[in-house]
C-alpha cells in the first residue's frame, strides 16, 4: 500500500488524492498499469506531473481498459500532451472499439504534431475581437468573455487553452482599458423560474443521465425525445453507449444492422397480453412510440405472448386499441411467438457453445436469489442437446425439466431460465410447442430480430441488462443497447394485474375499465382525452427516476383538453320542481345555449322553456343563511341563458316537510335589479341515473404495508360508488355517439359511455368542476316521454355532486 501510495505521489498527485484514489480499487489498478506502461517507455524511473497528470485523467476517464496501454504509450511519447488531445485520443478509442487501432488515424484525430504559433492565436483571437467590437463596447467587462474563449477554442482547436486566454484577456484590455468602478459592479441576475405548476420536483441527480431529460412542462414530448435533447447513442453507434460490451463480431453486426435499417431509429413496445394497460403503460407508449416519431423512426408493437396461461384475445385487442387511442400507429404488430422456430434453433446453437444447459432442479429450488447451485450444469453438450430435442417432443412432464443459461444476472441470480415445459395450447400456435421461452431468453433476441436500435424499458429492467448484451454476443447475433427510464407511478391506484384481478373477481368494481380503476379503457370511458393523457406523460417528462403523482395533475391535463373541446348542457342531478306561474304568454318557447359561453363563434343549441323548470335542491334555501346567493323565500336568482329573475311566491312541502315544489313568478332581466347569482336549470328533461364515484381507495398507498397492514382489499371506500336514481339533464345529448362529451355547467364533464344501446343509450363523466375530484357516472335513462331517447352519463374523476356548493354566477 505505502509502496503505491509512493507510486501515486510521485507523478504529481497530492498525499489526499493519492489516498483517495487507493480507495477505488479500479481506479488505483489502471493508473498504477498506466505509470509502470509509461515508465518503461520514457525508460525514466520518474514522471514530470504533466504527464502524471494526463495519465491520471485517462486511467479515471477511460471505460474500456483494453486500450490503456495505447494510450499510456502516446502519453509516454509525448504525442498527447494536452487536455484537449487526451479528451479526443478517448473519443477515438471509444469510437474504434476493435484492435488493432490505425496509429496514424489516432494522431490526426488527435492533432498530434500540429504546433499552433503565437501569431496564429494573435491573428484569430483579433478577429473576434473584431466581430464582437460593438458589443464588447457596449457592455465593456459585462460581456461574456466565455463566448470569445469558446469561439476561440474552435478556430485554434489544438492550441493551448492558457495561451488562448492570456492573448484574449490582452486585447480586451488593448481595446477597453482597463475596468472602471462601473464595470466591477456585478451584473443582476434574471429573476428564477417558477416552479412548474405540475408540482413534479426533479432532484439533480434525476437530470441528464442515461439518456434522461427533465421534467418540462413547457416542452412537448416530442421536443423532450427530439435529437440531442435526449442523450441516446445515434444509429450504428452502440459501441459508445456506457455498459455495451464489444466482441470480435460486434462492427460486423453494426455494419450488417445498418444496411437493413439505412441508419433509421427502431424502437418496440412489448406488452404481455395478460391484462390491460394502465396509466403506467401510458408512458411506455409516449416514450417508446414517441422517440421515434419525434425522430423520424419506426416503432414495432410486439407482444411478447410466451405465456400460454394467461393470455387472452380479449387483451391483444384491447392493447392495440389503446395504443391507436392514445395516437399511435405502430408500423408493424409481431409477436414473439413469430420467431418460435428461430428462438428455438438459437437456443440449440447456445447449447453447443457451451452457454447452457438442461436443469432438472425443481421451480421452488430456483426461486430467491441465494438458490443451490445446479449439479447439471457440467454436463456434457451432447446429453442436453438430447434433453432439449426430449423436451420440445414433449417427453417431459411440467416442471421436470427447464433449459437454462450460464450467466449470472447484475442482482446475483445465477443461470436464468430459457425455456420451461408448458403443455397449454397456445393462443397463435396451438399444441405446436408445449416448450415456451421466458423473457429474459426471447426479449433480446426478438429486439435483434427486428434491428432495434433502441430497447427502451423500465428501470426494474435494469438488473436484466448485463443478460440482455451477454446473450446476444454469446450467440453473435446483433446487439442493441438497452436503456431504462423510471416508471410512472399514480397515488390512491393499484395498476398490478394480479390486483386488479382480484378487484374485479371479488366484486369490488365491475371489470378492468371501472373507472374508479387508472387502466387506459377505465380511463377512457370516464372520458379522458388521449391527448390529456399524452400531456400528461410529457408534464411529467421523460425521466430516469422513479416518479409517483397525484390523481389532480393527471386531472388537470384533462381539465385543460375539454375545456375547449367539450360543448357546454345543462343536467340537474338533485332536481326540485319549479313551476313559473306568470311566464308570459309571447314568452319564447326554446332558449340558445352558447356550446362555448367564452367563444360564441363554436356554435350553439336550443333547449326548451316551459312554465315548468327543474332545479338543483341545493339551488334554494328555505332559511336565508349569511353568505348564500341563491334562490331563498327573500332572494330571487338569475336562470341562466333564459333572460329571467325568478322569485319564490309559495312553498310546497309533502307530509314529512320536505320541499318539493316551488311557485314563482319570473321577470325580465333585463327590467329586474342583477341577481347575486345565476343558476342552471332544465326543462323538459330526459331523465337518467347517476353514479357518483369517489377513490376508489382510502389511502395515498393502499400497498404499503405501513399505511394498510391489512392489505390493499381492506382500503376500499365503501362510499366510491353512490346511485342516484332520478336526475335530469337536457335534450341537446340526444344523439350522442360513443365517447362524445359534454360540459354540464357547474357541474362537470361527461361523455358518451360505449353501453350505450339504441334502447338505453349511456354516458359516462370526467371531472367535476366544483368539488374535491371524485368520478362520476350517470345513467341517462329515458323514462318519460316514451318517444325520448333513454341515456346513461358517467362523471368520471368530478367532484361529488349530494350536497356540493354551486359556484355562485
Amino acid at each position: 500500500m505505502e509502496e503505491t501510495l509512493t507510486l501515486f505521489t510521485s507523478i504529481g498527485l497530492s498525499e489526499q488524492k493519492a489516498k483517495e484514489t487507493l480507495k477505488n480499487e479500479a481506479l488505483s489498478s489502471a493508473l498504477k498499469t498506466a505509470i509502470t506502461k509509461a515508465t518503461s517507455v520514457t525508460g525514466s524511473p520518474g514522471l514530470d506531473k504533466a504527464m502524471g497528470t494526463l495519465l491520471y485523467s485517462m486511467a479515471s476517464r477511460l471505460k474500456d481498459l483494453k486500450h490503456l496501454a495505447f494510450l499510456s504509450d502516446n502519453i509516454a511519447q509525448r504525442k498527447i500532451c494536452t487536455e484537449i488531445q487526451l479528451a479526443a485520443a478517448l473519443d477515438f478509442v471509444k469510437s474504434h472499439p476493435q484492435d488493432p487501432l490505425n496509429q496514424k488515424e489516432f494522431e490526426e484525430a488527435c492533432g498530434v504534431g500540429v504546433v499552433i504559433t503565437p501569431e496564429q492565436i494573435e491573428s484569430a483571437v483579433e478577429s473576434l475581437i473584431k466581430k464582437h467590437k460593438e458589443q464588447l463596447v457596449k457592455e465593456r467587462y459585462h460581456f461574456n468573455m466565455g463566448l470569445l474563449m469558446g469561439e476561440a477554442r474552435s478556430a485554434l482547436k489544438w492550441a493551448d487553452g492558457k495561451a488562448i486566454k492570456n492573448e484574449v484577456d490582452m486585447q480586451v484590455l488593448t481595446l477597453l482599458g482597463p475596468k472602471t468602478e462601473a464595470d466591477m459592479e456585478k451584473k443582476s441576475k434574471p429573476q428564477k423560474a417558477k416552479v412548474a405548476e405540475n408540482g413534479v420536483k426533479v432532484k439533480k441527480e434525476d437530470v441528464a443521465v442515461n439518456g434522461d431529460a427533465a421534467p418540462s412542462e413547457a416542452r412537448s414530448l416530442m421536443e423532450q425525445l427530439r435529437g440531442e435533447a435526449i442523450k441516446f447513442h445515434k444509429t450504428g453507434e452502440n459501441y459508445k453507449t456506457e455498459g455495451y460490451v464489444v466482441t470480435p463480431k460486434t462492427m460486423e453486426l453494426l455494419a450488417k444492422h445498418l444496411a437493413i435499417t439505412g441508419g433509421q431509429i427502431r424502437t418496440r413496445f412489448p406488452p404481455e397480453p395478460n391484462g390491460i394497460l394502465h396509466i403506467g403503460h401510458a408512458k411506455a407508449i409516449n416514450f417508446n412510440f414517441g422517440y421515434a416519431k419525434a425522430n423520424n423512426g419506426i416503432c414495432f408493437l410486439r407482444y411478447d405472448d410466451t405465456n400460454p396461461e394467461k393470455e387472452e384475445e380479449k387483451y391483444f385487442t384491447a392493447i392495440k386499441d389503446m395504443v391507436e387511442w392514445l395516437g399511435y400507429k405502430p408500423y408493424a404488430v409481431t409477436h414473439a411467438s413469430d420467431n418460435f422456430q428461430e428462438l428455438y434453433d438459437l437456443a440449440l446453437d447456445l447449447i453447443r457453445r457451451g452457454h447452457a444447459y438442461v436443469c432438472h432442479q425443481k421451480g421452488e429450488e430456483l426461486k430467491g436469489h441465494n438458490a443451490p447451485p445446479s449439479p447439471w450444469r457440467d454436463r456434457p453438450i451432447e446429453e442436453s442437446l438430447v434433453l432439449f430435442q426430449r423436451m420440445k417432443k414433449g417427453l417431459f412432464a411440467e416442471g421436470e425439466a427447464t433449459l437454462r443459461m450460464k450467466m449470472v444476472m447484475e442482482d446475483g441470480k445465477m443461470d436464468p431460465v430459457a425455456y420451461r415445459i408448458k403443455y397449454t395450447p397456445h393462443h397463435r400456435t396451438g399444441d405446436e410447442w408445449c416448450i415456451y421461452p421466458t423473457y429474459d431468453y426471447t426479449h433480446c433476441l426478438c429486439d435483434s430480430i427486428e434491428n432495434i436500435t433502441h430497447s427502451l424499458c423500465t428501470k426494474e429492467f435494469q438488473a436484466r441488462r448485463s443478460s440482455y448484451y451477454w446473450l446476444c454476443n454469446a450467440l453473435d447475433v446483433y446487439c442493441p443497447v438497452q436503456w431504462e427510464y423510471g416508471r410512472l407511478n399514480l397515488t390512491y391506484t393499484v395498476v398490478s394485474k394480479r390486483k386488479i384481478i382480484k378487484l374485479v373477481e371479488t366484486g369490488v368494481v365491475r371489470d378492468w375499465d371501472d373507472p374508479r380503476l387508472f387502466t387506459l379503457t377505465a380511463l377512457r370511458r370516464r372520458g379522458f382525452p388521449p391527448e390529456s393523457i399524452n400531456n400528461f406523460c410529457a408534464r411529467v417528462g421523460v425521466t430516469v427516476s422513479q416518479t409517483t403523482t397525484e390523481p389532480h395533475l393527471l386531472e388537470s391535463c384533462v381539465r385543460d383538453v375539454l375545456n375547449d373541446n367539450a360543448p357546454r348542457a345543462m343536467a340537474v342531478l338533485e332536481p326540485l320542481k319549479v313551476t313559473i306561474n306568470n311566464l308570459p304568454g309571447n314568452a319564447k318557447s326554446e332558449v340558445r345555449v352558447p356550446d362555448f359561453p367564452a367563444d360564441e363563434s363554436k356554435g350553439s343549441h336550443t333547449v326548451p322553456l316551459t312554465s315548468t323548470i327543474f332545479i338543483e335542491q341545493s339551488d334554494f334555501r328555505e332559511v336565508m343563511e349569511k353568505g348564500y346567493k341563491r334562490l331563498t323565500p327573500d332572494q330571487p336568482v338569475g336562470l341562466r341563458h333564459a333572460g329571467y329573475v325568478i322569485s319564490v311566491q309559495k312553498v310546497i312541502k309533502d307530509a314529512q316537510g320536505k320541499v318539493v315544489e316551488l311557485e314563482v313568478t319570473c321577470c325580465s332581466s333585463d327590467a329586474a335589479e342583477r341577481p347575486k347569482a345565476f343558476i342552471h336549470w332544465v326543462s323538459q328533461p330526459l331523465t337518467c341515473e347517476v353514479r357518483l364515484y369517489e377513490r376508489l381507495f382510502l389511502h395515498k398507498h393502499p400497498e404499503d404495508s405501513s399505511e394498510v397492514p391489512n392489505g390493499f382489499l381492506s382500503d376500499i371506500n365503501p362510499d366510491s360508488l353512490q346511485v342516484i336514481e332520478r336526475a335530469f339533464v337536457d335534450t341537446s345529448v340526444r344523439g350522442a355517439k360513443a365517447f362524445d362529451k359534454f360540459q354540464f355547467e357547474r357541474v362537470g364533464y361527461f361523455s358518451v359511455d360505449p353501453d350505450s344501446t339504441a334502447e338505453k343509450p349511456v354516458l359516462c363523466s370526467s371531472l367535476q368542476t366544483m368539488l374535491r375530484l371524485t368520478a362520476w357516472e350517470l345513467t341517462l335513462r329515458c323514462l318519460e316521454p316514451a318517444e325520448r331517447h333513454p341515456w346513461t352519463r358517467c362523471n368520471s374523476s368530478g367532484l361529488p355532486l349530494k350536497g356540493y356548493n354551486c359556484m355562485d354566477h
